[in-house]
C-alpha cells in the first residue's frame, strides 16, 4: 500500500537520530533492561561489519575452533587494518584477507559478559534478531564472548542497515539549516534473559495519543483471544504509558515496544521506534493508524492473531529463513568476494558430485472480529 505523508510525522533527520538507543535510554534506564552503550566504536569497526565474508576479529575467541589457525605473514602490519593470513585446515588453498583486530573492544564486551552473565548486542536502531540461527547455543540470541557478537551482527541484515546513514536517513527531508544531524555508529550490549514473544506488543502514540497496540509475535496464542485478558493487557500498557512515558517522551509520535510480566500487570520498555514506514505496523496498516488518530474517541485498539489459520500468522517456517544459510557456507565464505565465493561454492558442488555425496533431511470468544479477520479490542 502507498504510503500517505499526512499519516506521518514529518521525517527529519533528527527525528530519526532521537530514536538512537543512546538518546533514549539515560532517560528511561529504570523502566528497561541493563544495557552498556560503547560509544564511540573503534576505527575499522564499521568497516569490519560490512565487508565480505563471515569471519571474527583475531583475538576475538576465548580460544580458536578447532581447525582455525593464525598465520602471521612476514609483512603483516601491526596497526588496525594491517593484513594477515589466514589458513582452513578444510580450505583448498590459502588466502589473504583484511585483517581487524579491537583487543579495547573484546575488553569492554569480556567486562559485559561477566557482568551480565550473557549480552545481547544492538547497534543504534537494529538487533541481529535475523541472525538468531548463526549461534549454536541453546538460547541463540545470547553472547558469551566478543566473537559471539562480532558473529551476530555480521551476519545480521538488520544490523547492517545501522552502519549506512544513507540507509539511517532514508526517506528523510532535506536538513535544515542549523540541523544536527551528525550520525555516529554505537554498540550497544544489553543484560541478556530469555523473552516470552507471547507477552511482547507494540503501541502506536500520534499526537501524544496511545492509539493502537499489536501482538509482537505473529503467532497464535489462545489466552490473548480472552476478553478479559485483553482489557488487562490494554489497561496495563496504558497505566505505564500514562505514568512513565508520556510526559517524560519529548516528542508527540513515536512507537514503543513492551514486554508485559507474566501477570499481565506490569512490565518495561524494550524499545522505542520512529513513527515511520519503516516501523512495522504488525496488524494495522498506518492507514488505519491514521483513522483512529482522527477519531474524537479516546479509546485504544488492541489487536490480536485471532486462529492459527488467519493470513496474518506465522507459519512454522522458522522465522527469518530467507537469512539462512548452511554452517559449511559461512566456513567456505572466510575472507572471500562474493564472486571468490561463487566460485569456491560451485566446485565445492562439483566435487560432492563427482564423490557421489548426498544428503536428505527428514523430520520428517466475546471479540470483535476486523474486516481482515484481526481479532481486537477497543
Amino acid at each position: 500500500m502507498e504510503e500517505n505523508s499526512a499519516w506521518f510525522p514529518t521525517q527529519t533527520r533528527s527525528y530519526i537520530l532521537s530514536f538512537q538507543f543512546s538518546q533514549w535510554y539515560p532517560r528511561f534506564v529504570k523502566q528497561t533492561i541493563k544495557s552498556t552503550i560503547i560509544r564511540p566504536v573503534p576505527a575499522g569497526f564499521q568497516e569490519y561489519l560490512t565487508s565480505d565474508g563471515i569471519f571474527v576479529p583475531e583475538g576475538a575467541e576465548n580460544h580458536p575452533p578447532d581447525g582455525l589457525t593464525f598465520a602471521h605473514s612476514s609483512d603483516e602490519e601491526s596497526d588496525e587494518g594491517g593484513e594477515t593470513q589466514i589458513s582452513y585446515s578444510d580450505a583448498n588453498s590459502d588466502f589473504r584477507v583484511k585483517h581487524w583486530t579491537f583487543p579495547d573492544l573484546d575488553s569492554r564486551i569480556r567486562q559485559c559478559v561477566e557482568e551480565y552473565e550473557g549480552v545481547f548486542p544492538k547497534l543504534n536502531f537494529s538487533s541481529p534478531k535475523d541472525a538468531y540461527w548463526v549461534l549454536f547455543n541453546a538460547n541463540p540470541l545470547r553472547c558469551t564472548s566478543p566473537s559471539d557478537v562480532y558473529i551476530l551482527l555480521k551476519s545480521s541484515d538488520f544490523a547492517t542497515h545501522d552502519t549506512d546513514a544513507a540507509n539511517v536517513f532514508s526517506g528523510c527531508v532535506d536538513p535544515q539549516p542549523g540541523e544536527d544531524s551528525h550520525y555516529e555508529l554505537e554498540l550497544v550490549l544489553r543484560k541478556w534473559y530469555s523473552i516470552e514473544r507471547n507477552r511482547e506488543v507494540r503501541c502506536f502514540v500520534r499526537h501524544r495519543r496511545l492509539i493502537g497496540i499489536s501482538q509482537r509475535d505473529l503467532n497464535h496464542y489462545e489466552f490473548l483471544t480472552e476478553e478479559s485478558t485483553r482489557q488487562k493487557i490494554i489497561d496495563s500498557v496504558t497505566k505505564f504509558w500514562d505514568t512513565e512515558i508520556k510526559d517524560n517522551w519529548p516528542g508527540n509520535d513515536y512507537v514503543f515496544d513492551f514486554l508485559l510480566t507474566r501477570d499481565l500487570s506490569r512490565g518495561h520498555i524494550i524499545d522505542f521506534n520512529p513513527y515511520s514506514p519503516r516501523t512495522d505496523p504488525l496488524l494495522f496498516s498506518y492507514k488505519e493508524l491514521h483513522c483512529l488518530s482522527e477519531d474524537p474517541t479516546p479509546e485504544i485498539e488492541f489487536r490480536v492473531i485471532p486462529s492459527p489459520d488467519h493470513p496474518a500468522a506465522a507459519s512454522n517456517i522458522p522465522v527469518f529463513q530467507h537469512n539462512m544459510v548452511p554452517l559449511e557456507a559461512l566456513t567456505l565464505s572466510s575472507g572471500k568476494t562474493v564472486d571468490e565465493f561463487a566460485e569456491a561454492l560451485k566446485e565445492q558442488i562439483q566435487e560432492c558430485m563427482q564423490n557421489g555425496a548426498s544428503s536428505s533431511e527428514s523430520e520428517d470468544e466475546g471479540s470483535d472480529v476486523t474486516p481482515n479477520g484481526i481479532c481486537h479490542s477497543r
